[in-house]
């Protein structure tokens, strides 16, 4: 698990968190092919939302070496801290404009927080020193609903950033082009959703094996922070 300051604790490989699962036997397709996270969104007008009763059925069969992820869109302190206690989640991701007061709270009470930045958007990484997050997550803002909207974009933006901050990239990321984009952000971890589907909220198993797999053939020359 990530302690919360960069550069001690230390992984060998980029870590993988496959997002937007809705159904328990997706999560644990991704957990036996080599996940490190689980992400569940929280998001009403998500195509990938899923209730807090189906959350807490997808994370209490999930083995421990998954981290549990709940995506919020600037939700209150107190709905975030009713849902991971209800859900037993380790890590929350704020991908709305929640304040850095939020971030704080949530950490105080022992959650590990992702705070989604943009590098071509609002809040934006210039902005990242505002924030006490655990780590960050990196997209570009493009789209209409919060996250990568399946777009890709020039990954090298995040690179600096990336030196930094424990970053976790996501956006536009496939089998495909998962070694370019690890090539040209370094992040920490990388973070996938649509490109590893058969319909929204469907996981593939075929895509989900083909992206750890790329990912795990990328070769990094240091060690990276860990993030789940």
């Amino acid at each position: 698990m990530y302690t919360g300051e960069s550069g001690q604790d230390l992984h060998e490989r980029i870590q993988v968190k496959i997002c937007g699962i809705t159904q328990p036997e997706d999560a644990l397709v991704c957990a036996a092919w080599g996940a490190d996270a689980a992400g569940l969104v929280f998001y009403p007008k998500s195509p990938r939302f899923v209730t807090v009763n189906r959350a807490a059925q997808i994370t209490s069969m999930l083995p421990s070496h998954v981290t549990s992820v709940g995506v919020f869109v600037n939700e209150s302190f107190e709905t975030i801290m009713e849902t991971a206690y209800h859900c037993g989640l380790f890590a929350v991701q704020l991908h709305g404009r929640e304040t850095p007061e939020l971030v704080e709270k949530l950490r105080e009470k022992g959650l590990c927080v992702i705070k989604c930045l943009y590098v071509n958007g609002t809040p934006n990484i210039k902005e990242a020193c505002q924030y006490n997050a655990s780590s960050f997550l990196v997209e570009c803002s493009t789209g209409v609903l919060p996250g990568g909207n399946a777009k890709t974009w020039d990954w090298s933006l995040a690179r600096q950033f990336a030196k930094n901050h424990p970053t976790i990239i996501a956006g536009g990321l496939s089998p495909q082009n998962a070694t370019q984009a690890i090539d040209s952000a370094r992040p920490d971890a990388v973070d996938v959703s649509s490109a590893v589907e058969s319909s929204p909220g469907k996981k593939d198993t075929q895509k989900v094996r083909d992206f750890i797999y790329a990912v795990r053939l990328c070769n990094i020359s240091n060690q990276t922070r860990r993030i789940f």
